[in-house]
Protein backbone atom coordinates (compact mmCIF):
# COMPACT_ATOMS: atom_id res chain seq x y z
CA UNK A 1 0.00 0.00 0.00
CA UNK A 2 1.28 3.64 -1.13
CA UNK A 3 2.30 5.38 2.13
CA UNK A 4 0.92 8.89 2.36
CA UNK A 5 2.89 12.25 3.77
CA UNK A 6 0.89 13.85 6.84
CA UNK A 7 1.04 17.68 5.62
CA UNK A 8 1.85 19.99 8.34
CA UNK A 9 0.77 23.40 7.65
CA UNK A 10 1.63 26.51 9.31
CA UNK A 11 -2.00 28.19 9.82
CA UNK A 12 -1.08 31.03 12.25
CA UNK A 13 -2.12 33.99 11.03
CA UNK A 14 -4.83 32.74 8.43
CA UNK A 15 -7.89 30.94 8.60
CA UNK A 16 -9.57 27.65 8.49
CA UNK A 17 -11.11 29.20 5.05
CA UNK A 18 -7.43 29.50 3.79
CA UNK A 19 -7.02 25.90 4.57
CA UNK A 20 -10.15 24.85 2.23
CA UNK A 21 -8.50 26.92 -0.10
CA UNK A 22 -5.37 25.36 -0.30
CA UNK A 23 -6.68 22.26 -0.18
CA UNK A 24 -10.14 21.61 -1.78
CA UNK A 25 -9.32 18.34 -3.56
CA UNK A 26 -8.92 16.78 0.10
CA UNK A 27 -12.29 17.81 1.06
CA UNK A 28 -13.87 16.46 -1.98
CA UNK A 29 -12.21 13.43 -1.72
CA UNK A 30 -13.64 12.86 1.72
CA UNK A 31 -17.08 14.09 0.77
CA UNK A 32 -16.95 11.94 -2.17
CA UNK A 33 -16.07 8.68 -0.12
CA UNK A 34 -18.75 9.81 2.26
CA UNK A 35 -21.37 9.61 -0.72
CA UNK A 36 -19.97 5.93 -1.78
CA UNK A 37 -19.23 4.79 2.02
CA UNK A 38 -21.80 1.67 1.72
CA UNK A 39 -21.52 1.06 -2.01
CA UNK A 40 -24.18 2.14 -4.68
CA UNK A 41 -26.93 2.12 -2.24
CA UNK A 42 -25.91 4.46 -0.36
CA UNK A 43 -24.47 6.46 -3.48
CA UNK A 44 -28.00 6.83 -5.11
CA UNK A 45 -28.93 7.73 -1.70
CA UNK A 46 -26.72 10.31 -0.98
CA UNK A 47 -28.52 12.49 -4.14
CA UNK A 48 -31.26 12.75 -1.98
CA UNK A 49 -30.45 12.60 1.42
CA UNK A 50 -27.13 15.17 1.43
CA UNK A 51 -29.06 18.15 -0.11
CA UNK A 52 -31.56 17.20 2.96
CA UNK A 53 -29.28 16.94 5.40
CA UNK A 54 -27.60 19.98 4.88
CA UNK A 55 -30.61 22.03 4.43
CA UNK A 56 -31.67 20.74 7.94
CA UNK A 57 -27.96 21.40 9.18
CA UNK A 58 -27.96 24.88 7.92
CA UNK A 59 -31.22 25.86 9.51
CA UNK A 60 -30.27 23.98 12.99
CA UNK A 61 -26.64 25.92 12.82
CA UNK A 62 -28.79 29.39 12.17
CA UNK A 63 -31.22 28.52 15.18
CA UNK A 64 -28.12 27.79 17.37
CA UNK A 65 -26.64 31.28 16.68
CA UNK A 66 -23.47 29.16 15.84
CA UNK A 67 -20.26 30.73 16.61
CA UNK A 68 -18.50 29.52 12.99
CA UNK A 69 -21.35 29.88 10.51
CA UNK A 70 -20.20 31.96 8.17
CA UNK A 71 -17.08 30.05 7.94
CA UNK A 72 -19.15 26.62 7.23
CA UNK A 73 -21.03 28.62 5.08
CA UNK A 74 -17.51 29.86 2.79
CA UNK A 75 -16.91 26.03 2.95
CA UNK A 76 -19.74 25.43 1.44
CA UNK A 77 -19.28 28.55 -1.02
CA UNK A 78 -15.79 27.22 -1.91
CA UNK A 79 -16.90 23.41 -2.75
CA UNK A 80 -20.07 23.90 -4.50
CA UNK A 81 -21.50 20.42 -3.20
CA UNK A 82 -23.66 18.77 -0.94
CA UNK A 83 -22.12 17.51 1.93
CA UNK A 84 -20.62 20.35 4.01
CA UNK A 85 -22.88 21.19 6.63
CA UNK A 86 -23.68 18.11 7.02
CA UNK A 87 -20.75 16.34 7.41
CA UNK A 88 -19.32 19.51 9.74
CA UNK A 89 -22.39 18.67 12.44
CA UNK A 90 -21.71 15.14 11.52
CA UNK A 91 -21.11 12.93 15.27
CA UNK A 92 -21.49 9.13 13.63
CA UNK A 93 -18.12 7.61 14.57
CA UNK A 94 -16.08 5.92 17.21
CA UNK A 95 -13.05 6.19 18.76
CA UNK A 96 -10.90 4.68 21.59
CA UNK A 97 -8.62 7.32 23.65
CA UNK A 98 -6.57 8.29 27.15
CA UNK A 99 -4.20 9.16 29.34
CA UNK A 100 -1.41 7.55 30.47
CA UNK A 101 0.95 8.59 33.37
CA UNK A 102 4.90 8.44 31.78
CA UNK A 103 8.47 8.68 33.29
CA UNK A 104 7.51 13.00 33.90
CA UNK A 105 4.68 13.72 32.17
CA UNK A 106 1.46 12.52 31.04
CA UNK A 107 0.51 11.81 27.60
CA UNK A 108 -2.82 11.46 25.40
CA UNK A 109 -3.45 8.09 23.14
CA UNK A 110 -6.15 8.36 20.81
CA UNK A 111 -7.82 6.05 18.18
CA UNK A 112 -10.29 7.13 15.70
CA UNK A 113 -12.37 4.83 13.63
CA UNK A 114 -14.51 5.88 11.38
CA UNK A 115 -16.17 3.89 8.02
CA UNK A 116 -15.28 7.04 5.93
CA UNK A 117 -12.17 5.45 3.21
CA UNK A 118 -10.38 8.16 2.81
CA UNK A 119 -9.95 10.38 5.59
CA UNK A 120 -6.74 8.64 7.22
CA UNK A 121 -4.68 9.31 4.07
CA UNK A 122 -5.99 12.90 4.15
CA UNK A 123 -5.06 13.97 7.33
CA UNK A 124 -3.17 17.20 7.99
CA UNK A 125 -1.87 18.79 11.37
CA UNK A 126 -2.45 22.82 11.51
CA UNK A 127 -0.73 24.57 13.49
CA UNK A 128 -3.00 27.02 14.49
CA UNK A 129 -2.88 30.64 16.55
CA UNK A 130 -5.03 31.78 19.02
CA UNK A 131 -5.30 34.41 22.13
CA UNK A 132 -4.64 31.58 24.42
CA UNK A 133 -1.14 30.22 22.45
CA UNK A 134 -0.75 27.76 20.05
CA UNK A 135 -2.12 24.70 18.82
CA UNK A 136 -1.72 22.03 16.41
CA UNK A 137 -5.06 20.94 15.40
CA UNK A 138 -4.74 17.43 13.81
CA UNK A 139 -7.85 18.00 11.13
CA UNK A 140 -8.85 17.77 7.99
CA UNK A 141 -9.62 20.80 5.13
CA UNK A 142 -13.41 21.51 5.49
CA UNK A 143 -13.66 21.02 9.27
CA UNK A 144 -14.66 23.94 11.47
CA UNK A 145 -14.54 21.96 14.72
CA UNK A 146 -11.35 20.54 16.77
CA UNK A 147 -11.42 16.73 17.23
CA UNK A 148 -7.98 15.96 18.20
CA UNK A 149 -5.09 18.91 18.78
CA UNK A 150 -2.44 19.52 21.61
CA UNK A 151 -1.39 22.81 22.83
CA UNK A 152 2.18 23.17 23.83
CA UNK A 153 2.58 23.99 27.26
CA UNK A 154 -1.61 23.52 28.02
CA UNK A 155 -2.98 20.73 27.17
CA UNK A 156 -4.04 18.15 24.68
CA UNK A 157 -7.60 16.77 24.28
CA UNK A 158 -9.73 14.51 21.63
CA UNK A 159 -13.22 13.96 21.37
CA UNK A 160 -15.24 10.71 21.80
CA UNK A 161 -18.38 10.15 20.25
CA UNK A 162 -20.67 9.49 23.59
CA UNK A 163 -23.20 6.21 23.61
CA UNK A 164 -26.38 6.52 21.70
CA UNK A 165 -29.26 7.58 23.97
CA UNK A 166 -32.77 4.59 24.00
CA UNK A 167 -36.01 5.18 24.09
CA UNK A 168 -37.15 2.18 24.00
CA UNK A 169 -38.06 1.85 20.27
CA UNK A 170 -35.38 0.10 18.14
CA UNK A 171 -32.28 1.43 17.25
CA UNK A 172 -33.44 3.46 13.97
CA UNK A 173 -36.72 4.68 16.18
CA UNK A 174 -33.44 5.82 18.77
CA UNK A 175 -31.69 7.36 16.20
CA UNK A 176 -34.87 9.41 14.61
CA UNK A 177 -35.80 10.95 18.46
CA UNK A 178 -32.44 11.73 19.29
CA UNK A 179 -31.71 13.52 16.14
CA UNK A 180 -35.50 15.31 16.67
CA UNK A 181 -34.02 16.24 20.39
CA UNK A 182 -30.72 18.21 19.03
CA UNK A 183 -32.78 20.45 16.79
CA UNK A 184 -34.38 21.45 19.75
CA UNK A 185 -30.44 22.18 21.33
CA UNK A 186 -28.90 25.42 21.24
CA UNK A 187 -25.67 24.29 22.96
CA UNK A 188 -22.25 24.11 20.85
CA UNK A 189 -21.91 20.81 18.73
CA UNK A 190 -19.00 18.92 20.93
CA UNK A 191 -16.37 19.84 18.31
CA UNK A 192 -16.75 23.15 18.48
CA UNK A 193 -16.77 23.53 22.31
CA UNK A 194 -13.49 22.03 21.86
CA UNK A 195 -12.27 24.47 19.63
CA UNK A 196 -13.39 27.09 21.75
CA UNK A 197 -11.48 25.43 24.27
CA UNK A 198 -8.06 25.07 22.45
CA UNK A 199 -8.56 29.00 21.51
CA UNK A 200 -9.44 30.30 25.05
CA UNK A 201 -7.96 28.46 27.52
CA UNK A 202 -5.11 28.71 29.02
CA UNK A 203 -4.27 26.00 31.35
CA UNK A 204 -5.76 22.19 31.76
CA UNK A 205 -7.83 23.43 34.55
CA UNK A 206 -9.57 26.29 32.28
CA UNK A 207 -10.16 23.48 29.45
CA UNK A 208 -11.21 20.49 32.11
CA UNK A 209 -13.94 23.81 33.54
CA UNK A 210 -14.87 24.41 30.07
CA UNK A 211 -15.24 20.92 29.00
CA UNK A 212 -17.53 20.38 32.33
CA UNK A 213 -19.66 23.53 32.41
CA UNK A 214 -20.24 24.62 28.40
CA UNK A 215 -23.60 23.58 27.14
CA UNK A 216 -23.20 21.11 24.31
CA UNK A 217 -25.69 20.22 21.70
CA UNK A 218 -25.87 16.22 22.29
CA UNK A 219 -23.54 14.03 24.57
CA UNK A 220 -20.18 13.64 24.29
CA UNK A 221 -16.99 11.91 26.19
CA UNK A 222 -14.09 14.63 26.24
CA UNK A 223 -10.20 13.32 27.28
CA UNK A 224 -7.62 15.71 28.57
CA UNK A 225 -4.51 15.45 29.17
CA UNK A 226 -2.21 18.11 31.01
CA UNK A 227 1.48 18.84 31.66
CA UNK A 228 1.97 17.73 35.49
CA UNK A 229 2.12 14.38 36.58
CA UNK A 230 -2.11 13.86 37.87
CA UNK A 231 -3.37 15.98 35.07
CA UNK A 232 -5.47 14.02 33.02
CA UNK A 233 -9.44 12.72 33.00
CA UNK A 234 -12.11 11.83 30.91
CA UNK A 235 -15.29 14.13 30.98
CA UNK A 236 -18.47 11.81 30.39
CA UNK A 237 -20.95 14.85 29.25
CA UNK A 238 -24.77 15.20 28.55
CA UNK A 239 -26.19 18.71 27.43
CA UNK A 240 -25.91 20.35 30.48
CA UNK A 241 -24.22 18.02 33.17
CA UNK A 242 -20.58 16.33 33.45
CA UNK A 243 -19.33 13.58 35.01
CA UNK A 244 -15.37 13.95 35.61
CA UNK A 245 -13.30 10.45 36.08
CA UNK A 246 -9.39 11.95 37.44
CA UNK A 247 -6.14 10.48 36.66
CA UNK A 248 -4.96 11.35 39.83
CA UNK A 249 -1.86 9.14 41.41
CA UNK A 250 -3.36 6.45 39.09
CA UNK A 251 -1.52 5.27 35.87
CA UNK A 252 -3.54 5.39 33.20
CA UNK A 253 -7.29 5.82 32.20
CA UNK A 254 -9.06 4.87 28.99
CA UNK A 255 -12.56 5.41 27.26
CA UNK A 256 -14.17 4.22 24.45
CA UNK A 257 -17.95 4.60 23.40
CA UNK A 258 -19.60 4.53 26.61
CA UNK A 259 -20.35 5.74 29.47
CA UNK A 260 -18.57 4.57 33.02
CA UNK A 261 -20.04 6.67 35.52
CA UNK A 262 -23.29 7.59 36.56
CA UNK A 263 -24.87 9.10 33.19
CA UNK A 264 -24.84 5.84 32.48
CA UNK A 265 -27.74 5.55 34.70
CA UNK A 266 -29.59 8.38 33.36
CA UNK A 267 -32.68 8.24 31.06
CA UNK A 268 -33.57 4.46 29.36
CA UNK A 269 -30.06 3.30 28.84
CA UNK A 270 -27.63 3.96 26.25
CA UNK A 271 -26.71 1.79 23.70
CA UNK A 272 -22.92 1.89 23.11
CA UNK A 273 -21.11 2.37 19.79
CA UNK A 274 -19.24 -0.32 17.68
CA UNK A 275 -16.92 -1.68 17.19
CA UNK A 276 -16.32 -3.58 20.87
CA UNK A 277 -17.04 -0.52 22.58
CA UNK A 278 -16.29 -3.03 26.19
CA UNK A 279 -13.12 -4.71 24.10
CA UNK A 280 -11.71 -1.42 23.41
CA UNK A 281 -11.99 0.28 26.61
CA UNK A 282 -10.70 -3.02 28.30
CA UNK A 283 -7.99 -3.15 25.49
CA UNK A 284 -7.01 0.67 26.59
CA UNK A 285 -6.90 0.26 30.11
CA UNK A 286 -4.32 -2.79 29.45
CA UNK A 287 -1.92 -0.45 27.87
CA UNK A 288 1.20 1.47 29.79
CA UNK A 289 2.67 4.71 29.55
CA UNK A 290 6.52 2.95 28.70
CA UNK A 291 3.91 1.85 25.59
CA UNK A 292 3.70 5.45 24.40
CA UNK A 293 7.13 6.28 24.46
CA UNK A 294 8.15 4.56 21.10
CA UNK A 295 7.34 6.34 18.07
CA UNK A 296 5.32 3.99 16.11
CA UNK A 297 1.56 2.42 16.61
CA UNK A 298 3.05 -1.27 16.21
CA UNK A 299 2.11 -2.16 19.46
CA UNK A 300 -1.47 -1.66 18.98
CA UNK A 301 -3.60 -4.97 18.81
CA UNK A 302 -7.48 -5.29 18.13
CA UNK A 303 -9.94 -4.39 18.78
CA UNK A 304 -8.65 -1.18 19.09
CA UNK A 305 -7.20 -1.48 15.60
CA UNK A 306 -9.83 -2.63 13.49
CA UNK A 307 -11.70 -2.25 9.50
CA UNK A 308 -12.69 1.41 10.70
CA UNK A 309 -9.41 2.59 12.17
CA UNK A 310 -8.58 5.47 10.43
CA UNK A 311 -6.14 7.38 12.74
CA UNK A 312 -3.81 7.35 15.66
CA UNK A 313 -2.02 10.13 17.74
CA UNK A 314 0.24 10.26 20.82
CA UNK A 315 0.48 13.85 21.88
CA UNK A 316 2.06 15.14 24.83
CA UNK A 317 1.98 19.16 25.95
CA UNK A 318 5.04 19.45 28.34
CA UNK A 319 7.37 18.10 25.44
CA UNK A 320 5.52 19.19 22.55
CA UNK A 321 5.67 15.52 21.21
CA UNK A 322 2.99 14.44 18.53
CA UNK A 323 2.96 11.31 16.58
CA UNK A 324 0.41 10.36 14.39
CA UNK A 325 -0.32 7.49 11.40
CA UNK A 326 -3.16 7.34 9.67
CA UNK A 327 -4.70 4.17 9.12
CA UNK A 328 -6.95 2.39 6.40
CA UNK A 329 -8.62 -0.50 8.83
CA UNK A 330 -5.84 -2.66 10.00
CA UNK A 331 -3.49 -1.41 7.68
CA UNK A 332 -1.03 2.08 8.01
CA UNK A 333 -1.56 4.38 4.97
CA UNK A 334 0.32 7.24 5.46
CA UNK A 335 4.09 7.65 6.47
CA UNK A 336 5.02 8.53 10.60
CA UNK A 337 4.40 12.03 11.54
CA UNK A 338 6.73 13.03 14.18
CA UNK A 339 6.16 16.64 15.29
CA UNK A 340 10.09 17.37 16.37
CA UNK A 341 10.89 16.27 13.16
CA UNK A 342 8.36 17.99 10.75
CA UNK A 343 8.32 21.36 12.14
CA UNK A 344 12.29 21.36 11.29
CA UNK A 345 11.67 19.82 7.81
CA UNK A 346 8.27 19.67 5.45
CA UNK A 347 6.48 22.58 6.44
CA UNK A 348 3.89 24.15 4.36
CA UNK A 349 2.51 27.35 4.72
CA UNK A 350 -1.26 28.55 2.97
Amino acid sequence: MIKNTIQFIDLRGKTLIDLLRAYPDKAMEIINASKGMRGLASRIASKIALPYADKKSHKWLKFSYNPHLYEIESFAEILEVPGVFSLNVCYEWACTSGVYRTDETVSLLRVMDWPLPSIGKHVCVALQSSKAGEFYNVTWPGLSGVFNAMAPGRFSAALNLAPMREHQVGKLGDWIINRAMVAKESGLPPSHLLRRVFEQATSYEAAKKMLMETPIAVPAIFTLSGVSQGEGCIIERLEKKAEVIELGAGQQLSTSNHFNTALAQEGKGWRPREIDSAGRHKQGCAIHGYDLEVNHFDWLRAPIINQNTRLAIIADAATRRLVIQGFEGMATITELFNLPDESLQRREAV
